[in-house]
């Protein structure tokens, strides 16, 4: 368990993981920057600590990716249609594939791991947000929480399809079962999602440990009732109060108004350990931790 909290460029984040109460590991890994006003949060699947090194290699190959493209893109005029980022969003994730299936073809007790994963970039007071798999992104803005994305799983597949009501999801036996993921397809890389953000306005980064379990107008009056440090305690209590089956894993942006603060990288749950790095060599890794 651990909480972290800094300051992005017109951004504050906070967040938080837990291991949870039925789990003996993390499998969510989360790594975010607040010089680059960059976020990621994945996931793990896969059996022998395989969820764990997918998750791990998701974050840090994205991250070192976006790291390396942000500066540049940041310096540029802005762009209406974001296509430079999203462009250097779907090469980050084509990267993290290769690199998961090449890891799984290495060593076969990684066969059929993958990761889920969430990526929120601001940029000029616009978010770009692209997701794969459960872990699901919101925007709560006065007082409202909105989903701003939509889960890649076969419950929602039913759902849309109208052979499924959304209260009935949390209940389903297949409602783990995810359709789209980083998995080793080089193909994918997601959905996007922009946003144009004003102050005061918050995304909130979760995995699946605290949506399964926590109903969304909790989430909301979590979010009504407290500031950012606090929110995200509060959020990962209640899914742990819930049961916690599941690694819980938040991360909070909350848009102000603000010149943007200097400050090292962040890492949580999956991607602190050393163990789940698979070539030690590839990974940049920040000045702390």
């Amino acid at each position: 368990m651990s909480t972290l909290s800094t300051t992005a460029p017109h951004c504050e984040i906070a967040s938080r993981t837990d291991t949870g109460r039925v789990r003996s590991a993390n499998e969510d890994a989360v790594r975010f920057d607040a010089n680059l006003g960059l976020a990621i949060l994945a996931d793990g699947m896969g059996g022998y600590a395989a969820g764990e090194v997918a998750s791990r290699m998701a974050v840090d190959e994205i991250f070192d990716e976006l790291a390396s493209a942000l500066p540049h893109l940041s310096a540029q005029p802005p762009s209406p249609d974001r296509a430079g980022l999203h462009e250097d969003m779907r090469f980050a994730a084509a990267r993290a594939n290769a690199s998961i299936i090449a890891a799984a073809r290495r060593e076969p007790d990684y066969e059929g791991m993958g990761s889920t994963l969430v990526i929120a970039v601001l940029m000029d007071d616009r978010m770009t947000v692209a997701h794969l798999g459960d872990s699901r992104g919101h925007l709560f803005r006065d007082g409202t929480l909105t989903r701003i994305s939509r889960d890649h799983t076969w419950v929602q597949r039913l759902v849309d399809e109208g052979s499924l009501a959304e209260a009935d999801v949390p209940y389903h036996p297949w409602r783990n079962v995810v359709t789209r993921s980083v998995n080793g397809d080089p193909a994918e890389n997601g959905d996007v999602a922009v946003l144009d953000l004003v102050p005061g306005d918050r995304v909130l980064l979760a995995s699946d440990g605290l949506t399964d379990l926590v109903d969304e107008r909790d989430i909301a009056q979590i979010l009504t009732d407290h500031a950012d440090d606090a929110a995200v305690e509060h959020l990962v209590d209640a899914a742990l109060a819930a049961g916690g089956r599941d690694n819980v894993t938040c991360l909070l942006a909350t848009v102000i108004d603000g010149p943007p603060v200097s400050a090292d990288g962040a890492l949580l749950g999956a991607v602190r350990d050393p163990w789940n790095i698979v070539d030690a060599a590839a990974v940049r890794m920040p000045h702390s931790a």
